[in-house]
């Protein structure tokens, strides 16, 4: 069966209609990749995977991005369900990259609907910082050009959760600071922003002229035209490319039960790629 493509909207999102069967098998997992990056993110439709099959599905991309969760991570606020993460989910709420405290961020990661929340709540939103970066001014693109950022885990914990609490505060993963081009540039020539709740400060500038510029791109990337808001239904499966979109969860009761099943795939593109060749260079 050949791929049914529809776009979203015109900068970013497609829905692609496939057998299960056939998208199960691995035989379009190429020609899905390309679409994901160039459009971002895709959906499908009331796929209703199991763990295991959305296991295979994602290993067909590339090797899986593992951790203390396992290869399928359980996005939820119920500790029995996500004893690692539940406490510092309320993080996914803001726009962010996932993994700016590694050098190499997953290239994608793929999402699967089990429990919805109630209807008009928890949607996730997706912003193409590719098509945002390209429709930057001239003036922005020389301004950005060379501008590096310090991404702190911490940031975005306390932007999520300003009055937690020290005990609260404790389970927070403590992760050394990174300092990241707010402008990426990809090895096929392309250029996005890297923008992300974890960003703290901008290197060489004065506390409020950092943010104030960290917030103008954060309020342009972020416009209607560059964003897709996904409504979720039993079985969705969307996958979205990590290296050029950022995302967030709309608000849900926290009690509603609301789960997603979450496998995140190997990037093989450093956020610094032009020091990675440089150094490469000088061995």
């Amino acid at each position: 069966m050949q791929l049914h493509i529809a776009d979203l909207k015109p900068r970013i999102g497609s829905i692609i209609e496939v057998d299960r069967e056939t998208l199960l098998s691995g035989k379009v997992s190429g020609h899905v990749r390309d679409i994901v990056v160039h459009r971002g993110v895709v959906a499908f439709r009331d796929m209703e995977v199991t763990d295991a099959e959305q296991l295979a599905l994602a290993r067909s991309f590339g090797k899986i991005t593992g951790g203390k969760s396992g290869d399928v991570y359980r996005v939820s606020y119920d500790p029995l369900e996500n004893p690692v993460g539940a406490a510092i989910n309320v993080a996914s709420s803001y726009w962010h990259i996932d993994r700016t405290d590694t050098d190499i961020p997953p290239f994608a990661t793929i999402l699967s609907a089990k429990v919805l929340s109630p209807p008009g709540t928890g949607d996730t939103e997706f912003a193409n910082t590719y098509a945002a970066y390209e429709d930057l001014p001239e003036a922005d693109k020389k301004l950005t050009e060379n501008i590096k950022v310090e991404h702190l885990m911490e940031t975005a914990f306390r932007e999520a959760a300003p009055n937690a609490t020290e005990e609260q505060m404790a389970l927070w993963p403590k992760l050394a600071p990174k300092i990241h081009p707010l402008v990426w540039r990809h090895r096929d020539g392309r250029k996005s922003l890297i923008i992300s709740n974890s960003a703290t400060r901008i290197i060489g500038m004065s506390d409020a002229e950092g943010k104030a510029l960290i917030a103008r791109m954060l309020a342009w990337a972020t416009k209607p035209e560059y964003t897709y808001r996904h409504s979720w239904r039993l079985g969705d499966l969307v996958m979205w490319n990590n290296t050029g979109t950022m995302h967030r969860a709309h608000y849900y009761d926290p009690t509603c039960g609301r789960r997603m099943h979450r496998t995140a795939i190997d990037g093989d593109e450093p956020f610094n790629f032009d020091r990675v060749v440089l150094d490469a260079i000088s061995l």
